[in-house]
């Protein structure tokens, strides 16, 4: 059975930073592309950053610069350091395992909440 529990996220003062962890289990791990996307309430789901099997990297515009995608094979863990958070950064952060079309797994999400 395939696990993605994501942990990390809370209340966070804006300028402030988290970072979110994603522990998979049941897939193997090292050869699948990694993500993580968010969701703010009236929104539609969003691209946050992704990283492949290879550790290549991608970011939404919006983060690039203050976010850093990274995994950890040996741990199946992958992590989202976030700096400089800002209030629009509130979402449910969700994380995601993907390998080609049919291998496509979602976590249950942790909300991020920035504010004062």
């Amino acid at each position: 059975q395939v696990q993605l529990v994501e942990s990390g996220g809370g209340l966070v003062p804006p300028g402030g930073s988290l970072r979110l962890s994603c522990a998979a289990s049941g897939i193997m791990f090292s050869i699948y592309d990694m993500g993580w996307y968010r969701q703010a309430p009236g929104k539609r789901r969003e691209l946050v950053a992704v990283i492949n099997s290879q550790g290549g990297t991608n970011y939404a515009d919006s983060v690039k610069g203050r976010f850093t995608i990274t995994r950890d094979n040996a741990k199946k863990t992958v992590y989202l350091q976030m700096n400089g958070l800002k209030p629009e950064d509130t979402a449910v952060y969700s994380c995601n395992a993907r390998l080609g079309r049919t291998h496509d797994f979602w976590g249950q999400g942790t909300q991020v909440t920035v504010s004062s």
